[in-house]
């Protein structure tokens, strides 16, 4: 009898569904990167420049010099640009020296027009006498003399490629193919703008300087090759190579050359020249290798010009190959580069040189783009495939530790084998995985949370979110009641202030002086409640419990203070500053129960609290101007703060309160209550206190007058005027016998 056949279990289903949720991804990178779609090889553009940023090649001596017509050099010999009689003394001068090749990253494609003879036509045409005109014809030719320089030294001059008009190209260096002619995977022009004949008879080879960007705008390969219909023709940098090395051709290789194996059409992989061989892409072009800035390889063309001794030209340029490039400002040819954001033309050029002299190449063959696509697969099933089974702690672990290891070696390739190797499209896949496999496991159980989260991150603290988020039953109407500190700030006289400025002006003040207020107060572990116009309520433990909460509040009161002499001293000079001058606050202090939690109405709630600790609060803190003094606190928060430095103030009682309340001033931390005058004054403090209280007029005047200029100094001289007042109407008229020495306040 047959069993009955096990069926897969939700579990398992989920899982695969997972399992084919993350493969999604992972594919559709491999499409993109099979497509070689331009992001993807952005991507890669940008991965290879931080590698050569952060490990350019070391700068060695390839026996290449740069000269540079730079500004000094305009500066010092003329505008450009210069006659052709200036440049052939420039090129005899190098020459002169033993230079192997002289190349110019420059096309002489039009004449002279300081020539002597185009001088004297026009000239002529200005009624100039004849035998001026006789003498200016007789003159040598500016061209003639430089194309004379550029037959008598070992040159080669630079040409533009284009598919705009221009000319066809007979160039100097021959060429052979080891293979089958890669010509079709070259890069294709139609005609070249060249140098003038004569110049091109002379020169010993041409070059085009062209070169090819990316499509960010970065020249990450010189071009060594290109095809202009149906010829090859050499980079300025081949042709100066080959010259120095005297050969009359180059040679291409080809994809199926020396029994290569080769799947499609044919394609250049390397070039030689001479006894130099080197590694070229499809395109006919190298992967640059660059060095970081080199001061060495330059000499400005005005050193040249000035004439240097004898031996210090030969140091420069004996056996080397020198390229001529224009750097002045309005002349410079600049390109950026994976390690500048702007780099003279004419230095890629040189850096290609040094490549191939050094043989310190960079290489992307062909089988690159397979080991990619493999790890891109392998990598991204394999992730895709564990992550259901793993929780988010460990799958991340898992994530992580796969990008490190597909970004670490393609950095070692690069660090340690000059190998370019593609770690963008491999890690876009493990990360499209990771976050799609993540979303798809825990979207349905995150439903609610990102719910609530949408709903009240712009209103809650993020605490009180997570707390909401892990039961919603708290977005109920109510709250607790917790024993908790408050604080209230205003500005002192801010509608006088806000008189004399304009809406924008008093947006401006309020965010100059709320936000390092709300820095301080966070900082000391503060809720913010809410801001009124120039007020700020906070208030400390909740929603998290904070055991030194009295503490904290009232370090923050001093702190606020101290930030408010610095702001009154710095932004009235700021400018653009709305500062109006000096602001004062007033700080009120209190602590004991309150009700906090979700106030309001069942369309919208706001964390807040409420009860009569808060209501005293904000009392206590109106008092501040009637007192004189910036803080003033409750005696329940007063008898908390044991160690700070704090005086009695008076008994009152405030509108909407029977009972009366001590206030207490907050004058300093612990450090100043330590400190044996400030000890003094509180004895004596507490004795002017009792002598009014016992109704003994004449002592209390007395001790008044003994601390009121130790007093002042801690800014109590306004607290001590009016106790004098206070003394002195008690005095003259004294309160009836059951007088209880509570001051009324009959003002907020």
């Amino acid at each position: 009898m047959l069993g009955k056949r096990r069926g897969r279990g939700p579990m398992a289903t989920r899982r695969s569904t997972i399992v084919l949720a993350g493969l999604v991804p992972v594919l559709l990178v491999a499409l993109a990167k099979f497509a070689d779609l331009p992001m993807l090889a952005e991507a890669r553009g940008l991965v290879f420049d931080s590698y050569q940023r952060l490990a350019p090649r070391p700068y060695r001596d390839g026996g290449i010099r740069v000269v540079d017509i730079d500004d000094e050099s305009i500066r010092r010999l003329g505008q450009w640009p210069w006659p052709r009689s200036d440049l052939a003394r420039l090129t005899r001068a190098i020459g002169d020296a033993g230079a192997a090749t002289i190349a110019f990253d420059i096309v002489f494609s039009e004449a002279d027009r300081t020539s002597p003879a185009r001088i004297a036509a026009q000239e002529a045409a200005q009624g100039a006498p004849p035998a001026a005109l006789a003498a200016l014809k007789a003159l040598p030719d500016h061209d003639a003399r430089f194309a004379e320089t550029l037959a008598a030294t070992p040159t080669v001059l630079g040409f533009f490629l284009t598919n705009d008009k221009g000319e066809a190209v007979e160039p100097k260096a021959g060429f052979a193919v080891a293979g089958t002619d890669p010509g079709a995977s070259l890069t294709r022009y139609s005609s070249a703008i060249l140098p003038l004949p004569p110049f091109r008879e002379a020169a010993a080879g041409l070059g085009f300087i062209s070169n090819r960007t990316d499509a960010d705008g970065i020249v990450r390969r010189a071009p060594m090759i290109a095809r202009v219909g149906d010829a090859l023709v050499p980079s300025l940098s081949a042709e100066a190579l080959r010259v120095a090395q005297g050969a009359g051709s180059m040679v291409v290789k080809s994809s199926d050359a020396s029994g290569e194996v080769n799947a499609g059409r044919p394609e250049a992989v390397a070039l030689k020249i001479g006894q130099a061989e080197v590694p070229v892409t499809e395109r006919g072009e190298l992967w640059m290798h660059y060095t970081a800035a080199a001061p060495e390889r330059t000499v400005p063309a005005w050193r040249v010009m000035q004439g240097l001794p004898p031996a210090e030209m030969q140091r420069l340029f004996s056996g080397r190959i020198v390229l001529i490039g224009a750097g002045a400002i309005g002349l410079r040819d600049l390109v950026a580069t994976p390690v500048a954001e702007r780099e003279l033309g004419v230095v890629v050029h040189a850096e290609a040189i040094e490549q191939i002299v050094l043989k310190d190449f960079l290489y992307r063959p062909d089988w690159t783009s397979g080991l990619e696509m493999v790890v891109l697969l392998g990598a991204g099933g394999l992730l895709a495939s564990l992550l259901p089974w793993m929780g988010a702690f460990r799958g991340a672990l898992l994530g992580a530790g796969m990008l490190g290891a597909v970004g670490g070696g393609s950095w070692y390739a690069f660090r340690d084998r000059n190998l370019l190797v593609d770690p963008a499209a491999p890690m876009l896949a493990l990360i499209a995985c990771y976050i799609v496999a993540t979303l798809f496991t825990y979207i349905r159980e995150e439903k609610q949370r990102r719910f609530i989260h949408g709903a009240f991150d712009r209103y809650l603290s993020p605490e009180l979110v997570k707390r909401i988020a892990d039961d919603p039953g708290r977005l109920e109407l109510g709250g607790e009641v917790r024993d908790m500190t408050v604080l209230f700030c205003d500005i002192r006289g801010f509608t006088r202030h806000s008189e004399t400025m304009g809406p924008q002006e008093v947006i401006r003040f309020l965010v100059d002086f709320l936000t390092p207020m709300t820095d301080l107060l966070l900082a000391r572990r503060a809720t913010i409640d809410k801001y009124i116009g120039d007020a700020i309520l906070a208030f400390w433990n909740a929603p998290l419990d904070d055991p030194e909460q009295h503490d904290h509040a009232a370090r923050a009161a001093l702190e606020m203070l101290a930030r408010l002499d610095r702001l009154n001293a710095e932004l009235p000079k700021r400018k653009g500053s709305a500062w109006p001058g000096k602001v004062e606050i007033g700080i009120g202090l209190n602590g004991g129960p309150c009700c906090v939690g979700n106030i309001g109405s069942s369309q919208r709630l706001s964390y807040s609290l409420i009860g009569d600790t808060v209501n005293l609060a904000s009392r206590i803190e109106g008092l501040t101007k009637v007192y004189g003094l910036s803080i003033l606190m409750g005696e329940a928060l007063a008898e908390r703060l044991t160690g700070f430095a704090t005086l009695e103030v008076d008994r009152v009682r405030v509108v909407g309160r029977d009972r009366p309340v001590t206030i207490h001033a907050l004058l300093g931390d612990e450090y100043l209550a330590a400190s044996e005058a400030f000890k003094a004054l509180a004895a004596a403090h507490a004795a002017l206190l009792a002598a009014y209280r016992a109704r003994r007029w004449d002592e209390a005047a007395k001790r008044l007058e003994q601390s009121r200029a130790e007093a002042a100094t801690y800014g109590l001289a306004m607290l001590y005027a009016r106790y004098e007042e206070s003394i002195r109407t008690c005095r003259d008229d004294p309160p009836p016998r059951d007088w209880d020495g509570v001051t009324v306040v009959k003002s907020k």
